[in-house]
């Protein structure tokens, strides 16, 4: 009892916070830079990268089709953001393919749906003074599951967060720490079974419920041009997602 009541004050607090919170797609240079800003300020202070003269971190998967940059607003600031990549097929890039591509090739090559989470961060004050800002920063993830009917959703993380992955959003491991692009450290792989364990989530965590119109104005279009959501994604057939 005392576990249930301890999940349902904490569901309290993120759903006060998200009533202060607004997700806003990424679409122009100017609210990529303030993204790609904010990044090289956490990477760099954890050190997990090297300080670069642009004062930005960006890659060209930033710039895929089947990309999401979003940020998250507190009270109309910049809080957090992160980056999230959707492909049903092995034509739309996943950038964990580069190190996990023996993994994530059988899924995509069946069609399934993949939602690769990355580029995760918060700025600093913001990380100091609400601890529900991991759970405010991957809502968009679930709303992406839920936009797109996903199969599972895969995150490579830092060795030191696979734990919160694995015990808060019920993910298991899909690999064993490898080298990352760009990263001065391994990283973990582990992905979420979105079709057997969503509703459990949703019962568990509430508050990464999401309304349709919410859904759509943020993935009825990707971060840059495409023709089309499907065509982005690598899913051809019919469905009402193709119009959003």
């Amino acid at each position: 009892m005392e576990t249930a009541s301890q999940d349902s004050s904490f569901a309290d607090r993120v759903l006060r916070l998200l009533e202060r919170v607004e997700y806003r797609r990424a679409d122009t240079p100017e609210e990529k830079a303030a993204i790609y800003r904010m990044r090289h300020d956490a990477y760099t202070r954890a050190g997990t990268v090297e300080p670069r003269p642009s004062g930005m971190f960006h890659d060209p998967y930033d710039e895929t089709p089947n990309a999401w940059l979003i940020g998250v607003f507190i009270d109309g600031e910049l809080a957090s953001a992160l980056r999230l990549h959707v492909s049903a097929s092995m034509t739309a890039p996943l950038p964990a393919m580069s190190v996990y591509g023996d993994i994530l090739a059988p899924h995509l090559r069946a069609g399934r749906t993949i939602i690769d989470g990355s580029r995760l961060v918060s700025k600093l004050e913001y990380s100091r003074r609400y601890c529900e800002m991991p759970y405010i920063t991957l809502r968009p993830t679930f709303m992406a599951d839920e936009f797109f009917s996903a199969d599972y959703l895969t995150a490579a993380c830092r060795v030191d967060h696979r734990s919160f992955y694995l015990r808060m959003l019920m993910g298991v491991p899909w690999s064993t720490p490898r080298p990352y692009p760009n990263f001065n450290r391994p990283m973990a792989f582990v992905a979420f079974d979105s079709r057997q364990k969503r509703e459990a989530l949703h019962r568990r965590y509430p508050f990464y419920g999401s309304s349709e119109a919410e859904r759509k104005r943020l993935f009825g279009k990707s971060s840059n041009p495409s023709s089309g959501v499907l065509r982005a994604i690598g899913r051809q057939e019919a469905s009402e997602v193709a119009h959003a």
